[in-house]
């Protein structure tokens, strides 16, 4: 997929949300305090020669599902309370319902407490991610440094995710950036914006804005929460060849991630 052109997405096309993107305008002071705060670090406040072109957080409800898999949790122990009711066991039956509303109820929490304290900025030299639960941290991904940017759209009204390869050293951790990784890349972790609205268009917006630094050389479709079969999926062998982008050495100008 070419998000200079087209965003080919995952769901139906009359399905994806038009609402344009809230873009510009954008104050450096409102940002630092607002959500995550970076305290003046400026790996994760946006500095005075930036542009800010978009913030955004992931939604909740679509983050609990797809990150934190409660719905997938409830619907296996709902499955276990059919089996026990069928099979006569009903002291068995409440008790996997119980367990079932619990086990929701904490994946949920999660899900609330990550959305909670995340911020994902974009600036037109960098991808600002203000991240964590417990531990704050702050990742600065220079958009430079994005060599192909992987599109999947969730929702109807336009929510998806938006998952990136990166060129350089393995700089991140999969434990790091969890969970606003994509699944099953542990080798080389790829940084993902989680259930952000109008992915497509965001996506869109980040090509255009990576422009400057040369054209994103491969872009993929759809994101599979699968295990790869080698080092690249089978969509990716398929799109084009792709110059090596060089090396970033560590202590050199890139990709940078720190816990506050």
């Amino acid at each position: 997929m070419d998000l200079m052109t087209k965003a080919d997405v995952t769901a139906a096309p009359e399905a994806v949300a038009e609402t344009p993107l809230p873009t510009g305008g954008f104050d450096h002071a409102a940002l630092e305090n607002e959500g995550p705060k970076a305290f003046g670090d400026r790996m994760g406040t946006p500095q005075p020669d930036e542009r800010v072109l978009w913030k955004g957080r992931p939604q909740l409800g679509l983050l609990a599902r797809t990150a934190f898999h409660a719905r997938t949790a409830g619907g296996y122990m709902a499955a276990l309370v059919v089996i026990a009711l069928v099979t006569g066991r009903n002291d068995a039956a409440i008790v996997a319902a119980l367990l079932g509303v619990a086990l929701a109820a904490i994946l949920t929490l999660l899900a609330w407490a990550s959305a909670r304290s995340t911020l994902y900025i974009l600036t037109d030299q960098r991808l600002i991610m203000r991240i964590g639960i417990a531990i704050e941290t702050r990742v600065n991904i220079p958009l430079k440094q994005i060599t192909a940017a992987n599109l999947a759209v969730r929702t109807k009204d336009g929510h998806g995710d938006i998952a990136f390869e990166l060129a350089g050293e393995r700089l991140l951790g999969t434990l790091l950036l969890w969970p606003h990784v994509r699944p099953f890349r542990y080798a080389r972790p790829e940084p993902m914006l989680r259930a952000v609205p109008n992915a497509a268009a965001l996506a869109q917006m980040i090509a255009e804005a990576r422009a400057q630094f040369g054209a994103i050389e491969r872009n993929l479709s759809e994101i599979k929460d699968a295990a790869p079969a080698n080092a690249h999926t089978a969509g990716q062998a398929a799109s084009l060849p792709q110059r090596l982008a060089p090396v970033i050495r560590r202590g050199e100008p890139g990709l940078e991630g720190a816990p506050a």
